[in-house]
């Protein structure tokens, strides 16, 4: 089982591409706070996550830096090598996510919450809860 949930804040906009194909493509950096030890400081580390389609769509519409995101998908690595350096990457490709913070932050409104394009659940606009 590959399965990775994260939940920290976006370092940077998202990056929206659209591949050659058609598919639209959105890269995001989230940043994730953990704690050592009991009186050490925290350690931050850095996601790189991938979303395709509706769901890369979303995130870019409505996450922007500094807004607090719920990832949920899978790890993968790719390797490379340029100039007879052998590099691995890490990142998270993005199979569904979960708007989290208060609307109160300063940030347009947004869904409350976007499941996987599989899911086909539509989002949620928070203005229309009841609560």
């Amino acid at each position: 089982m590959n399965r990775i949930i994260i939940k920290g804040r976006l370092v940077r906009d998202p990056e929206m591409k659209t591949s050659a194909s058609g598919v639209e493509i959105c890269k995001f950096t989230v940043a994730v706070d953990r704690r050592m030890q009991k009186d050490k400081e925290k350690v931050t580390d850095f996601f790189d996550c991938t979303a395709f389609g509706n769901t890369g769509a979303a995130i870019s519409k409505y996450i922007t830096k500094g807004r607090e995101i719920l990832v949920e998908g899978r790890m993968e690595s790719s390797k490379t090598e340029k100039d007879g350096v052998k590099r691995t990457w890490w990142g998270v490709t993005v199979d569904a996510f979960e708007f989290c913070g208060s609307k109160g932050d300063g940030q347009p409104s947004a869904p409350a919450q976007v499941i996987d394009e599989q899911s086909g659940m539509e989002q949620v606009d928070t203005e229309a809860l009841p609560f």
